[in-house]
């Protein structure tokens, strides 16, 4: 049984954590890069070289480094990276990381698949931790996606990454029946991973919700966001936050227009894209094959490429509900040889994302509309995608 915490032992606790952010704050401002650099530019400092502050009293370099660990990251986000396995960055993350770690606008794209979640989700850890961000303190960060299956998605990685902090995190998604047990804890929550719709709900509905005191706005596949379909309900969060704060914009292509820019009230942001010399937004390993085939032929040509790949993972794009429910139904009937899954934004939400985990550890065809068109991870499970 664990011995209940002594006063002595957390006011050591918290003299340890003042003493690690005086050593970080020292440490970000003191190797901070420069405004508009690369740090992918950079060579990389050797696996074993030191790290922190050095005999000297100069600090190493973060801009550049490869791995977590070499990052003025506190020891609970490292310790998180390190138990979910992860230990060396990806491109997108060395590039944003060292500008985003020490208090700049992130204007972010990359391609699907390259590690943007971890790029703005520490960040906002350690900005929150720095800041000694605590319960009483209420929202200090919005994350916002177009989906309710991707917000579950970084939902889980922020639990995952962030498992030793003390924050308190809330998954805000439509479709779910307990927004009454919603309203009554939101205002108690640190982090909040929501839906835009959602979001609007909870300012207009739930008392004494406000967002005054916000550090951190994130905008996941933020393209899809600002675009005309979220506009009305963007313009009236953004309308309720304060123009203060730092803000990511993250997706395999971005915006650079300025009246986008203005509403969001970005500050001089850093623009990064590690992937701008490629002609598309699409990993480059991923073959391509177009076909031109008559309207009256198609689902004769779809029914023989499922029959030819029963032992595969296939994800089948359709462009509306009723296109989905009418394919399924129809190919259901004739039984082809493999599970067959359909998903559309009219089901409820634990229906959904029960058949999103399904699809991914089984071989089945999934009729979908584009609600698993962005930034889901599959886990490499996808064999085929047909539009």
């Amino acid at each position: 049984m664990t011995r209940p915490k002594t006063k002595k032992f957390k006011l050591q606790n918290r003299l340890s954590e003042v003493q690690e952010i005086e050593h970080l704050e020292s440490w970000i401002a003191s190797a901070k890069p420069d405004s508009g650099s690369n740090p992918l530019a950079l060579t990389p400092l050797p696996e074993k070289s030191p790290i922190g502050k050095l005999p000297d009293g100069s600090f190493s370099r973060y801009a550049g480094v490869d791995r977590f660990r070499q990052l003025p990251l506190s020891k609970k986000t490292k310790d998180g990276l390190s138990a979910a396995g992860f230990l060396k960055m990806t491109d997108i993350q060395r590039a944003s990381l060292p500008h985003s770690l020490c208090g700049r606008d992130i204007l972010g794209a990359a391609k699907t698949g390259s590690g943007k979640t971890l790029a703005f989700i520490i960040p906002v850890l350690e900005k929150l931790y720095r800041a000694r961000w605590g319960p009483e303190d209420g929202v200090g960060c919005i994350i916002m996606s177009p989906t309710r299956e991707l917000a579950s998605q970084l939902f889980e990685v922020l639990q995952s990454v962030g498992k030793y902090h003390g924050f308190s995190a809330g998954l805000l998604i439509g479709g779910r029946k307990d927004v009454d047990t919603e309203k009554e804890r939101v205002n108690e929550l640190n982090i909040l991973v929501c839906t835009p719709g959602r979001l609007l709900q909870h300012m207009d509905e739930t008392p004494n919700f406000e967002c005054s005191e916000l550090q951190v706005l994130v905008l996941d596949e933020a393209d899809r966001i600002l675009d005309v379909g979220f506009k009305k309900a963007l313009n009236a969060i953004i309308s309720q936050l304060p123009k203060y704060r730092q803000t990511f914009l993250f997706s395999a292509t971005q915006t650079k227009s300025v009246k986008d820019l203005a509403r969001l009230s970005l500050k001089d942001p850093e623009y990064i894209s590690v992937h701008a010399e490629s002609t598309t937004a699409t990993p480059s390993l991923l073959e391509q094959t177009a076909m031109v085939i008559p309207l009256d032929q198609k689902l004769d040509i779809l029914w023989s490429f499922i029959r030819a790949h029963l032992n595969s993972r296939i994800l089948v794009f359709l462009s509306s509900c009723k296109q989905v429910k009418f394919v399924y139904e129809a190919f259901r009937k004739l039984r082809p040889g493999i599970s067959l899954k359909c998903l559309h934004g009219r089901m409820k939400q634990d229906r959904r994302m029960g058949i999103y985990a399904q699809f991914c550890e089984e071989e089945s065809v999934l009729f979908s509309t584009d609600v698993a068109s962005r930034g889901l991870d599959f886990n490499k499970n996808v064999d085929w995608v047909v539009q």
